[in-house]
């Protein structure tokens, strides 16, 4: 079951960060919601998560916290709630590789700041804003090309599996190794926002 069947002609969108998944049928795109609330500092995770992704949104949400002053932020997060949601509920999602596209996410909503619908994001995100490896690339690439994606962001340390990849494909992409957080959220991220 995809996640979602394509992106094309979707605009930029406050809270919603595409990231890669692989599953038992391939790799898939997903998508990764988020929105704020007014409230009391509380996550609320949905989409039939298992452990390890839930531990991956929260260290986002740690991520988030800690550096969202230097994106534009100036609230406070002891006011309001922030809801994670991936959609395609009905399909158990577990493991690390989302844990930057949901930092994206968090973030972007947050700040008010769409981040772009025509690329892509895989990676584990260590409490410091490290990218980790992450398993599945060739699936990955492979389900962000069929869904219409051409620029893939991936962990530094995953270069090397790219070499797995045709090359006829790989020439109709581009792809981008990161290193940190940053790195993507400087990509992700569109200028100005929405007041």
């Amino acid at each position: 079951m995809k996640f979602f069947s394509e992106t094309a002609g979707r605009e930029p969108r406050v809270g919603v960060a595409t990231g890669l998944a692989w599953t038992e049928a391939g790799g898939e795109i997903l998508f990764v919601e988020s929105t704020t609330m007014p409230g009391t500092g509380k996550l609320s995770l949905t989409g039939q998560l298992g452990d390890v992704m839930k531990e991956s949104a929260q260290a986002a949400l740690s991520w988030v916290r800690a550096h969202a002053a230097s994106y534009g932020y100036t609230g406070d997060f002891q006011k309001i709630d922030i809801h994670v949601h991936v959609p395609a509920g009905a399909t158990p999602k577990d493991g690390p590789s989302a844990g930057v596209a949901m930092a994206l996410s968090i973030l972007s909503a947050v700040t008010g700041r769409p981040l772009r619908s025509d690329c892509a994001v895989t990676g584990e995100l260590t409490l410091h804003g490290r990218v980790m490896m992450v398993g599945g690339i060739k699936e990955k690439v492979l389900g962000a090309h069929a869904a219409g994606i051409r620029k893939v962001l991936h962990p530094r340390d995953n270069t090397r599996d790219l070499e797995e990849i045709d090359q006829s494909l790989r020439s109709d992409m581009e792809f981008v190794a990161i290193d940190r957080i940053e790195d993507a959220a400087g990509i992700f991220l569109v200028e100005g926002g929405v007041s």
